[in-house]
């Protein structure tokens, strides 16, 4: 257990270096600089045994700076448009519990692990959601956390780097009802924010921290009240406590635990994605929404990063945003009982008819 002033040396060293490395990708001019190069750096030292710890709160804070961000997009005019694709929203959201049980299956065969675990394992939820769910099934905790740290880890780096050289940066007409900063109606902002996250804390509903700020800014939007925009260094911070905190759930251990059942994990999680960019271009097909937008909105990542992308990448905010809430509320309401029905259904199948004991 490391001293006092040994844990804030390693949390400043992890800060230092973070922005150095967010720097440095903002300079090349890669995709979603100051999450990305963080998220990389800290991972990298951390897995070669650097001693290096998150700032306590940093994910949280930078959830919050993410959540009241992407809640300045939803305007009237946006809301209308989200009613209009609200099939294709309910689609996207659907294909991940499709998905998910696609990539559980695959998990199970080749991970080397109970049907409990990979069913949480594969679920393209909440990671916190999804390992507190396991545990009431048995399944096994760390896998779990593994499974999914991998996988954010793996999404928000593929699919933010697929679309900076693969497409090019959206226009589309989302944009945040406040384009500028207004110091004096900022103290508002931070405070409806603020008053989300604690509303929402108290209520237990997972991820406050985005959550309760995207909806409580998102409301007072939507009745047009006039607010201000987050200072672009805030946001960046934002990104940059995010990838951090991303950064240090790994360690030279993790990757020693399972080598067997992360290799699997990250090949379910490559064919998730291969999935949904089949199904996202079908989609496209038949809706007037590009194929960036659908595809983010679609992939198995984090809610905010995935969020944040869009915004980076001037792509539809609002669809993205509306539809990761949504998988999230699925999947974390439907988990148990379809949880319950692939266990029994696993069971059947190996449990021997009277025809196989004769």
């Amino acid at each position: 257990m490391p001293t006092p002033i040994r844990r804030v040396l390693r949390i400043v060293a992890a800060l230092l270096i973070a922005g150095l490395a967010g720097a440095a990708a903002s300079h090349l001019h890669l995709p979603l600089p100051w999450m990305l190069g963080p998220l990389f750096a800290i991972a990298i030292l951390r897995t070669a045994g650097a001693r290096l710890d998150a700032l306590p709160g940093g994910r949280q804070a930078g959830q919050w700076a993410i959540g009241t961000a992407l809640g300045l997009y939803f305007t009237p005019a946006v809301l209308g448009e989200l009613g209009r694709h609200v099939v294709a929203i309910l689609l996207m959201a659907g294909s991940a519990v499709v998905f998910g049980l696609i990539a559980a299956r695959l998990i199970e065969r080749w991970g080397q692990v109970s049907a409990a675990t990979a069913f949480f394992a594969g679920l393209p939820g909440g990671a916190s959601e999804m390992v507190v769910l396991a545990e009431r099934q048995g399944g096994a905790l760390d896998r779990v956390a593994a499974a999914h740290a991998l996988r954010v880890m793996l999404v928000v780096s593929l699919i933010p780097f697929a679309l900076h050289h693969g497409a090019s940066n959206g226009h589309e007409s989302f944009r945040a009802l406040a384009g500028s900063v207004d110091w004096l109606r900022f103290p508002l902002l931070v405070a409806a924010s603020l008053a989300g996250v604690l509303l929402f804390a108290k209520l237990r509903i997972a991820n406050a921290w985005v959550l309760g700020p995207l909806l409580i800014v998102g409301g007072l939007t939507a009745a047009s009240l006039p607010l201000s925009s987050l200072p672009g260094w805030l946001v960046n911070s934002g990104q940059l406590l995010l990838g951090t905190a991303l950064g240090t759930r790994f360690s030279p251990a993790f990757f020693r635990a399972a080598p067997r059942f992360l290799g699997v994990s990250a090949l379910a999680t490559g064919l998730t994605l291969l999935l949904c960019a089949l199904f996202v271009a079908g989609l496209g097909q038949l809706i007037a929404i590009p194929v960036p937008s659908l595809l983010l909105a679609s992939s198995p990542g984090g809610m905010a990063e995935m969020s944040i992308t869009a915004r980076e990448m001037h792509l539809s905010v609002p669809l993205v945003t509306a539809t990761h809430v949504l998988r999230v509320v699925l999947l974390t309401v439907c988990a148990p009982l379809l949880c319950r029905h692939y266990l029994a259904w696993r069971e059947k199948q190996f449990t021997p008819t009277k025809g196989d004991q004769s």
